[in-house]
């Protein structure tokens, strides 16, 4: 039995707004039929944290978790980073681009109809602004009606895009796309050559890279290493449970409610692609003949494994265009080979979890 410290502090789904030194870090030993990889420590103490190292004699009071440690790609990676993705509508990103100044204007908007009287009074601004504009019986103020609709318009674009991508995946189930034969020669953590690759009829691949990251950790694992129970208190970037699945985005910490867009349809495998939290990649190659070199990250990172609390999962990810202009993703995993020497990287690569970033 091998014996090793984890040490995590995960980024929540939200984490532009949360304070990583509010969100409690999980230190536990790890009791496993494996042996641990070399040292690595992606982080600091003071904010986002990923560690796992050998065991001293300070870590005895630990708490002890027993879970499997494999070099195999985890079920749930497979089920949601694995084939073909289908981009989400361009409109997603704009939308969310035009939120903050809609709500602003709206704002300012309701704050100079309140101060209507004390503003005409003090000649800051001309009455004629404030004239009302008739709509049958009612008289609607000349801000507010401008104001609104440029709050609205977010909206009206996200409702859209999102009816455009459900028709993309509804024709994509119905008329599915064989997966791109692929030839690995050799993969580091540094370089991924590919001697041999081909695209079914139809794809136009335009370029590819690797890319590594950190799944999100077990959630019933991640209670119990800070004494709280499945049906308890959450811990803090966690909400209540939904489905029972593990997966590598916002719905593991239940904050994916009312922000799980693009939708994804209800029949089929997900054919979103959710960006990992934690991630970091490589340069983007460009696709022009049977054999490219992938160069890895700038930052050394280590190699493949997966355990309940840390999960190191690489990737492959081509990206390519269909005849009739969908824009689509491919993803496979690939196992890095181990390396022997420790880690370190100062600052763990956050990203968004939403998919239209």
């Amino acid at each position: 039995m091998y014996r090793s410290v984890q040490r995590v502090r995960y980024p929540p789904f939200d984490h532009e707004n949360s304070d990583p030194k509010g969100i409690p870090l999980v230190e536990v030993i790890l009791e496993s039929d494996k042996a641990i990889p070399a040292d690595f420590r992606i982080g600091n103490d003071e904010s986002w944290l990923i560690e796992w190292r050998g065991e001293t004699e300070k870590d005895a009071s630990l708490p002890v978790i027993n879970t499997e440690v494999t070099y195999e790609t985890l079920p749930f990676l497979m089920r949601t980073r694995n084939g073909w993705y289908i981009e989400p509508d361009p409109l997603h990103a704009k939308a969310r681009s035009m939120i903050f100044p809609g709500v602003v204007v709206l704002i300012i908007a309701l704050m100079l109809h309140a101060l209507e009287p004390a503003l005409i009074n003090i000649g800051f601004i001309p009455e004629f602004i404030f004239t009302p504009v008739n709509f049958g019986p009612l008289d609607y103020p000349l801000m507010i009606l401008v104001a609104f609709p440029i709050f609205i318009i977010p909206i009206l674009l996200r409702v859209v895009a999102n009816i455009m991508d459900i028709r993309r995946q509804n024709e994509y189930i119905s008329n599915p796309l064989a997966s791109p034969e692929i030839e690995i020669s050799s993969n580091t953590n540094d370089r991924v050559e590919i001697s041999k690759i081909s695209f079914p009829e139809g794809i136009i691949p335009k370029r590819a890279r690797v890319q590594v990251g950190i799944a999100v950790p077990k959630r019933d694992v991640l209670l119990g290493a800070i004494g709280r129970t499945r049906f308890g208190q959450p811990a803090p970037g966690m909400s209540t449970e939904l489905p029972e699945r593990r997966i590598s985005t916002a719905d593991e910490h239940g904050t994916g409610v009312g922000e799980s867009v693009p939708m994804p349809v209800s029949r089929g495998r997900l054919l979103l692609l959710e960006p990992m939290r934690v991630q970091d990649f490589g340069p983007w190659t460009e696709i022009d003949s049977e054999k490219i070199i992938l160069m890895g990250p700038i930052n050394s990172w280590p190699s493949t494994i997966y355990s309940a609390m840390i999960a190191i999962h690489w990737e492959v990810v081509i990206e390519a265009h269909k005849i009739d202009g969908t824009r689509m993703k491919w993803v496979r995993p690939i196992n890095i080979k181990s390396l022997s020497q420790k880690i370190l990287i100062e600052e763990v690569p956050v990203r968004s979890g939403r998919t239209e970033s």
